[in-house]
């Protein structure tokens, strides 16, 4: 693990603040406006990217070049800038491009601070609410219209009284999806969508679990930091790290990550 000392703690958190103010500057230019469109990164399936996410990373990768050119960046749109001081920034302009050109507010952009043994400070923005979830070195809190809070996740309770999100109902393959619909028949409440908003609502207290499954590492690594901030866990279908994506559970807590991963855990 890389050292990060106490006396650069405060700047890295501020940039990491900075970096998401610049890309809500980005992201908003664009939102809602009348046509906007967006090309699909692949041929088979919609996997849109815009204007707004490319002017977003770019914005971000720009801060970093000036304030700490001697680290990293991992980001969606651009290629990679390998590390000298052993941290990455890990970046997702835009967490939710389908529901960003539909014009709901679930969407967020993804700062993540993060080494070889995975992410150290995470911030999820979500720009049109104005809300921003940070968690890492020594931070847990959220600022919104509701004002500064500490994160907290959720105390331990039964799995049937838990209330579980993910992203698209077929989850990934069709063992993957046999394996979430195994799990949301033993839950009170599933709920779909929102994207990285659903990390958040874990770290806020709100919710139990999230399931998914082909994600990237820049999905994941600023999520992973924040809840692990509010005292919740992060890992694959397996009970092992997730900040190289794939198939992630997201708990608030272990005894309902454990309850959780004991059906997960049997998809092939």
């Amino acid at each position: 693990m890389t050292h990060i000392p106490d006396t650069d703690r405060a700047g890295l958190i501020a940039l990491a603040e900075e970096l998401a103010e610049v890309a809500r500057g980005a992201t908003l230019r664009h939102f809602r406006t009348e046509g906007l469109s967006a090309d699909s990164k692949e041929t088979e399936r919609f996997d849109p990217v815009t204007v707004a996410d490319r002017a977003a990373e770019a914005a971000m990768r720009a801060l970093i070049a000036e304030r700490r050119p001697q680290d990293g960046i991992l980001g969606e749109e651009m290629g990679p800038v390998q590390t000298r001081s052993g941290l990455t920034w890990v970046l997702d302009p835009i967490d939710g491009t389908r529901g960003y050109l539909s014009g709901t507010p679930t969407w967020g952009v993804l700062v993540a601070l993060s080494d070889a043994d995975g992410p150290r400070l995470g911030v999820i923005d979500q720009p049109y609410i104005g809300e921003r979830f940070l968690g890492g070195l020594g931070e847990a809190r959220v600022d919104g219209p509701l004002g500064r809070r500490a994160l907290k996740a959720r105390a331990p309770r039964a799995l049937g009284e838990a209330i579980l999100f993910t992203t698209f109902p077929e989850v990934g393959t069709a063992e993957e999806g046999a394996a979430f619909r195994a799990l949301s028949a033993k839950v009170r409440l599933t709920r779909y969508g929102t994207d990285c908003y659903a990390y958040a609502l874990i770290a806020a207290g709100q919710i139990d679990l999230v399931v998914e499954a082909g994600l990237q590492p820049y999905d994941v690594h600023a999520p992973i930091a924040v809840i692990q901030a509010a005292g919740g866990i992060v890992t694959d279908w397996r009970g092992g790290p997730a900040h190289g994506g794939g198939r992630v559970l997201a708990a608030a807590n272990p005894e309902i990550h454990a309850a959780a991963l004991e059906i997960l855990s049997r998809a092939p």
